[in-house]
């Protein structure tokens, strides 16, 4: 079901510190409402440029629940205290399925925070979207990079700007366990293997653990790591080549990644620390595939920086705290090829408070206000990579502004729905429960929609 806050229950950023120390009244000066002193008042000199608005709404719909939904919220409460837009948000696990409902049924919200290059194309094409202003496209080319603009342009016309990022492929471990049982972290994929196979025959733990439940969208771990693979060992033109189709889907190199994959995945001996065998995978949540690294049952566990916000309130995520990662290692040592993901800002309606509101989601104002809150990064070149909350999304930030860096945004994501949102998704199932890697591939390359 859908997840709606009170604006009520949001406060501006200027009160979030002292609401720590102050957690038995109901806001600042112990109002509901938010009242209190000029402690709390947004500085609105930073809000001048958006104009002001009496009475505006602006409805936002998305994928963001839960307590990143309020984070999202407090981190646009201060340009909806100064502009006078109110921003009535609804973040949704069914809004794939749904914002096409809506668009369709000509009752769409008035912007989308879309995480899907994909689905974004689909609704350009189809006509729902609007181009973006011209003042959200000025700061994408000061904030952004080529490349994330591109993302968010469909035929030659930019209708989208991006919003957070995430890293995907790193690899997390309890730094201590290393330490105690001298394992050095792997420079080459082969290096995993290798320290992969030293822990199976140890004994004590399984090498790896991992969940790949998410309702509909159970099997999209797996891609992410297939992706990884392909990137690390075929290299971003393959990888290119495969999100264009410009290679089938079974192309032999496509092949090659999946194997490497299921060499970790499919190997009994290798998961699934602290769940079972390995079908267990597919039954063990997305939430919890990490939780065994951290006591002792699974020495390694791959996902995104946002698994940061899985482990228990209080863990420490640093080099030499409870949990740290590094990047999954290609066929050299020092490669810098990551993949990631993120959201775009689309918008159905056209109305000024609706650009004004694009125009901020787009700006370096909103990437510092969301990523100090903690559990988030973003490749905006204006955000300050010392608001980040833990020594692990700053690196990100680093690499995703450091022009050096190979980025390249997760193929699902890109590719046609039928395939990455769904043939995708479900041939990693399939692939998990048995099925062979020439049948699954074989299988996803049928359902590629014909031009």
């Amino acid at each position: 079901m859908g997840f709606v806050r009170s604006k009520k229950a949001v406060l501006p950023l200027a009160t979030l510190s002292a609401l720590a120390l102050t957690l038995s009244a109901c806001g600042p000066g112990g109002s509901e409402e938010g009242g209190g002193g000029s402690e709390a008042a947004a500085d609105c000199s930073t809000y001048e440029t958006y104009g002001t608005f009496d009475g505006a709404e602006v409805s936002v719909y998305s994928t963001i629940t839960d307590l990143e939904g309020e984070r999202l919220e407090n981190s646009w409460v201060d340009f909806e205290e100064c502009t006078g837009i109110d921003v009535v948000y609804e973040g949704s696990n069914e809004f794939e399925t749904q914002i096409g409902v809506r668009a369709q049924a000509g009752n769409p919200p008035d912007v989308a925070i879309i995480p899907q290059p994909g689905l974004l194309a689909a609704h350009a094409k189809a006509g729902y979207l609007k181009p973006a202003p011209a003042e959200v496209e000025a700061l994408v080319d000061e904030n952004w990079s080529e490349d994330w603009k591109g993302y968010g342009t469909v035929d030659g016309t930019f209708y989208a700007a991006p919003m957070l990022a995430s890293v995907k492929g790193y690899v997390w471990y309890v730094p201590s366990t290393f330490e105690e049982k001298g394992w050095e972290v792997p420079q080459t994929w082969d290096e995993m293997m290798t320290l992969s196979q030293t822990i199976a025959d140890e004994g004590t733990m399984k090498p790896w653990c991992a969940g790949f439940e998410a309702g509909e969208a159970t099997g999209w771990p797996g891609t992410d790591w297939v992706e990884d693979a392909v990137l690390r060992q075929a290299g971003p033109e393959v990888y290119d080549q495969w999100i264009s189709h410009e290679i089938p889907f079974n192309d032999p190199q496509i092949a090659d990644a999946f194997n490497a994959v299921g060499d970790i995945v499919k190997n009994p001996d290798y998961v699934n620390g602290g769940f079972g065998d390995v079908r267990s995978i597919l039954s063990t949540t997305v939430e919890e595939g990490g939780q065994p690294v951290l006591d002792g049952a699974c020495a390694m566990h791959h996902q995104a920086t946002f698994q940061a916000a899985n482990w228990p309130e209080g863990t420490t995520v640093a080099e030499d705290g409870d949990v740290w990662a590094f990047i999954t290692p290609g066929e050299e040592a020092g490669a810098d090829a990551i993949t990631g993901g993120g959201e775009f800002v689309a918008a159905y309606a056209d109305r000024e408070e609706v650009s004004a509101f694009q125009q901020y989601m787009a700006s370096a104002e909103f990437a510092n206000n969301r990523v100090q809150q903690g559990a988030a990064i973003s490749a905006n070149k204006g955000l300050d990579p010392s608001l980040a909350q833990n020594p692990l999304d700053r690196q990100s930030i680093e690499l995703l502004q450091d022009e050096n860096t190979v980025f390249r945004f997760d193929a699902s994501d890109l590719m046609p729905g039928a395939v990455g949102a769904n043939s995708f998704w479900s041939g990693i199932v399939e692939w998990i429960n048995g099925k062979s890697t020439e049948e699954v591939l074989d299988s996803i390359e049928s359902s590629w929609p014909s031009e």
